[in-house]
């Protein structure tokens, strides 16, 4: 129990410095332990972030830097204490293995801004000034930004989820939410669908692209459904590769994930696949039907840039 706290009252203004740091002490371990990793969906990635905002929160309240600074230079070493630690951390996180993200740096300032923009107003002080709340709600504005961000995020992932049996909405103006390779939105070759997406494809060794972000449930369904249009009279050979979550998280060994050769004549190309066959793929266990995670799409060696168009994808 923190001296001085009492069950039932009120926390007062010498206890709150030791709650906060209390609670910053249980937090700040899971900025390197724990968490999302690079196989983790956007929306726990995104909610986790938030938690950058409400620890330097907390630190600020800890440290109390108002104690020796005041006005403007009270910002500016709030500001610049946080972005040593802030880069600090990212660099202590890279060694272990954590993507270096600048955007953390900003929420680590939005935590320490909200404490010290809203302070002055929320003290038994006089009435607080139009300039001070002008801040205070320049800050909330930030904070609002990504709280938004998030909420976002997971009406995307609503989406996703609901819009089974199709893996992909063609109905997406930008689909790199979703892929990542060298795609974008077509009128041409749809099937069904408002667009579809035309994939450009090199001459490096693998040149494909990847759904990343698909419903992940694939349990109730049967067969998957692509349809492909090649738009050369040269036939072209790609790899179809599907995993689950655990292949993301093992040595990506070829044998323990889905892999077919899909060849593509002149024109629309429709290839259905028993997804019983891409359960029992992996070799020595059974993959994870709930929890289907990347679906590729490529090439091997081109000897000259190809296009492909990705028409339908969806599940029967």
């Amino acid at each position: 129990m923190i001296p001085g706290f009492i069950p039932g009252m009120p926390v007062t203004s010498r206890q709150l410095p030791l709650l906060a740091g209390a609670a910053s002490l249980l937090i700040a371990p899971f900025l390197f332990i724990g968490g999302p990793d690079w196989a983790s969906g956007p929306l726990l990635k995104s909610a986790w972030n938030l938690g950058h905002i409400l620890l330097f929160a907390l630190l600020t309240l800890t440290v109390r830097p108002w104690r020796w600074f005041s006005g403007w230079r009270l910002w500016l070493a709030v500001t610049a204490g946080l972005l040593v630690a802030g880069i600090a951390i990212e660099l202590v996180q890279n060694s272990y293995s954590r993507d270096m993200d600048g955007r953390d740096l900003l929420r680590n300032l939005i935590g320490g801004w909200l404490i010290i923009a809203w302070r002055p107003i929320l003290l038994p002080a006089p009435r607080a000034s139009v300039r001070q709340i002008l801040i205070a709600a320049t800050a909330t504005l930030l904070l609002c930004f990504e709280l938004g961000a998030t909420g976002m995020v997971a009406a995307r992932q609503w989406q996703v989820h609901r819009q089974l049996p199709l893996l992909y909405d063609f109905s997406h103006q930008n689909p790199e939410p979703f892929w990542t390779g060298s795609l974008a939105v077509s009128a041409n070759h749809s099937v069904n669908h408002p667009h579809s997406l035309k994939i450009d494809l090199g001459t490096a060794t693998y040149s494909g692209v990847s759904l990343n972000n698909l419903p992940a449930d694939w349990r109730d369904f049967e067969r998957l459904v692509i349809t492909l249009f090649n738009p050369s009279p040269e036939p072209l050979a790609l790899t179809l590769r599907i995993n689950d979550v655990a292949h993301d998280r093992s040595d990506h060994d070829y044998n323990d994930r889905y892999n077919t050769r899909l060849i593509l004549g002149p024109g629309f190309n429709t290839f259905t696949r028993n997804l019983a066959a891409i359960e029992s793929a992996p070799d020595g266990r059974t993959m994870d039907m709930s929890q289907i995670r990347r679906m590729g799409v490529f090439a091997v060696r081109l000897p000259e840039p190809r296009t492909v168009y990705l028409s339908d994808l969806r599940l029967d």
